[in-house]
């Protein structure tokens, strides 16, 4: 009888981790995730849109459903706290000589700080290609680590959502 509680706890926890492996799987999760946060009965404490990715376009493309989403979230509850964190290769879409070539994303994220929702760029990153914060608009907060900023969020009870 152990055996098969073993292999019935085993079964369950391979199950588990699992979906939470799809659920945190660029692209895969992501509308789910959130989907599921709406349909909760309670809020998490927050939420943290985590964008990493090698495409200098990517926040391009990405924005415009982060944007819906936060919408959604907000719309259900609407003192939600929300963040978002760029750590990858599209951060350096946000300096403010990319200004022009990527009008959009800066108006979005300007949008987004007007909604209370801060905007986070990996300053580690930004340095190994020569920038500083200065590189940067004032809309844009530059955090010491992308990363460990994440972490800050989560161990404030923020749900994280990789998107990619």
């Amino acid at each position: 009888m152990a055996q098969r509680y073993t292999i019935y706890n085993t079964k369950a926890l391979i199950a588990a981790m699992l979906l939470g492996l799809i659920l945190f799987i660029p692209g895969i999760g992501t509308a789910s995730q959130v989907d599921k946060i709406i349909a909760a009965p309670e809020p998490p404490e927050g939420i943290v849109f985590e964008v990493v990715s090698g495409d200098d376009d990517a926040l391009d493309r990405l924005l415009p459903q982060i944007q819906k989403d936060i919408q959604r979230l907000r719309n259900r509850f609407p003192n939600l706290e929300i963040a978002l964190v760029s750590h990858g290769i599209e951060q350096f879409a946000l300096l403010s000589d990319e200004t022009d070539e990527f009008k959009e994303v800066h108006e979005l994220v300007q949008n987004l700080g007007e909604s209370d929702v801060p905007v986070h760029v990996c300053g580690t990153h930004a340095s190994w290609q020569g920038k500083t914060d200065r590189d940067f608009p004032a809309y844009v907060d530059v955090a010491p680590s992308g990363p460990a900023q994440i972490n800050q969020y989560i161990e404030l009870g923020y749900v994280l959502i990789l998107v990619d």
